[in-house]
This record gives C-alpha cells, sequence and structure tokens, in this order.
C-alpha cells in the first residue's frame, strides 16, 4: 500500500468499530483527556444573550422548559463504548426566546473552559435534539459526572464534541 492511500486510509466508527487513523504508516488514535475534578458546588448555568445574561439553575431546566429525550444514544471514547442510554434533558433550541431571531451560533463552555460551537444551521437540521442532559435512563446525573451535560447525538466518535460540567451557553 503506498504511503499517500495510508496517509488517508480512515475506518469511521460505526456501531463497535473504532475510528483509526493511520499516518505516515503509524496507527494512532486521537487522544481526548477526561476532566476527572468535579468542579465548585455552584451549578448554576449562565445563559449569555447578546443583550442580556441570566443565570438558570438546574431545577428550572428541569421545570420551566420543555423536556426531550434521545433513546439509544451509543458513543465511544478512549474508555470503550458507552450506551445504548436513554438521554433526558432540554433543547439547546429551547433555551433561545422566541423573540431572538438574529443568532448564529450558541457556544457552550465548561467550567474548566473546554467548548462547542454549534451553528444556528446545525441545531435546525438535527433530527435529534442538541441538548444539555441531566438524566440517563430517569437517573439525575451526579455532580462527579456533571450535573447538566451536552450532548451532540451525531458525534459519536470520541465524545471531542460533548461538554461535561456546563458552565456558560453564548448565544450570538
Amino acid at each position: 500500500m503506498s504511503s499517500a492511500l495510508t496517509r488517508h486510509l480512515c475506518k469511521h466508527f460505526t456501531d463497535k468499530v473504532w475510528l483509526f487513523y493511520f499516518l505516515d504508516l503509524e496507527l494512532s488514535m486521537e487522544k481526548h483527556h477526561n476532566n476527572t475534578t468535579p468542579p465548585s458546588a455552584n451549578t448554576d448555568i449562565i445563559i449569555d444573550l447578546p443583550d442580556n445574561e441570566h443565570h438558570l439553575r438546574l431545577e428550572n431546566l428541569i421545570e420551566d422548559y420543555p423536556q426531550s429525550v434521545i433513546e439509544g444514544y451509543t458513543y465511544v471514547t478512549n474508555h470503550g463504548v458507552h450506551g445504548p442510554h436513554r438521554l433526558e434533558g432540554v433543547s439547546l433550541l429551547d433555551l433561545i426566546p422566541e423573540t431572538l431571531v438574529d443568532w448564529q451560533t450558541i457556544e457552550v463552555i465548561s467550567t474548566d473552559g473546554f467548548s462547542n460551537t454549534l451553528s444556528k444551521e446545525e441545531l435546525l437540521s438535527a433530527k435529534e435534539p442538541i441538548m444539555l442532559y441531566h438524566s440517563i435512563g430517569g437517573e439525575r446525573l451526579e455532580h462527579k459526572h456533571g450535573l447538566v451535560r451536552l450532548v451532540v447525538p451525531t458525534e459519536t466518535d470520541n465524545a471531542l464534541r460533548q461538554i461535561k460540567w456546563v458552565k456558560r451557553i453564548v448565544v450570538s
């Protein structure tokens, strides 16, 4: 096999097959370092809108917003295959006031600064909700695992777009 072909050869994750990249005849897996230190006990999420900012408590996320469900979510990390899970939470789209029409992106930021930016187009075209989830299989997430986490259902390879311990959401 040629070196050029080897550099571009990749086997994409499907069900239980790992995503591998062959680069210059070396086999390497993408690395994603899991943050294992829980943040402070303050679990408020800051919603930063173009014209104001407000704090959202976990109880309000559960009681004041429509709840969404993703059935059978499975993903892969360096720790193995996880799932299938039933995730319950709130769609990011439901956090945006209906009166706010001129926005293009939502950035979700964790307490340690890890972030993911999602476009309006990606959110609107998603077949399953891109959401903040607070429960798996009817059980609330524990503080040490992140009380509220972002899930992007189309991203299943190494969970690089998932956010643990969501702290701030910036709508711009």
